[in-house]
């Protein structure tokens, strides 16, 4: 099937979206069910992730909070971002395009696509690819509104 592709227009400069879409520990703030989330690693706020990175996401699923690691395969800031789930039934493809339109103002490109192992294979095209197409939208339209808010 194809990735689920969610774009929206930013009132923001690219290398603030950018910092702020690719964020974990900002990732509960715009992204539903997200509770927590880091980069494995360097926390100074100093050093950009690198290629091999884990990003860890706990989301709350089944009233669980459920962690799953995702390695960092592409950065390019303030460009591109790509995370690939390493564990779990339910590993996530997760691709990040941010793209100038004028100096303050940005188009930002979610890409999100599903593979399931075990029980995950019948999860994914009854419950998680259905669930992400209607989270989708409403999971950027939230990211726009806090950053245009400031």
């Amino acid at each position: 099937m194809a990735p689920i592709v969610t774009t929206a227009e930013i009132s923001r400069p690219p290398d603030e979206v950018f910092a702020y879409a690719t964020d974990p520990a900002q990732f509960s703030e715009w992204q539903k069910g997200v509770v927590d989330g880091h980069m494995d690693g360097p926390a100074d706020g100093t050093q950009v992730p690198a290629v091999g990175a884990n990003c860890v996401t706990t989301r709350r699923i089944g009233g669980a909070n459920r962690p799953s690691t995702s390695e960092l395969v592409d950065i390019d800031p303030p460009r591109t971002w790509s995370v690939r789930g390493t564990d779990g039934p339910i590993r996530a493809a997760v691709d990040v395009l941010v793209e100038p339109v004028t100096d303050s103002r940005s188009r930002l490109t979610i890409s999100v696509d599903f593979t399931g192992y075990g029980i995950g294979k019948v999860l994914v095209p009854l419950m998680v690819r259905p669930e992400a197409r209607k989270e989708m939208p409403g999971n950027l339209a939230a990211l726009k509104q806090r950053m245009e808010a400031g």
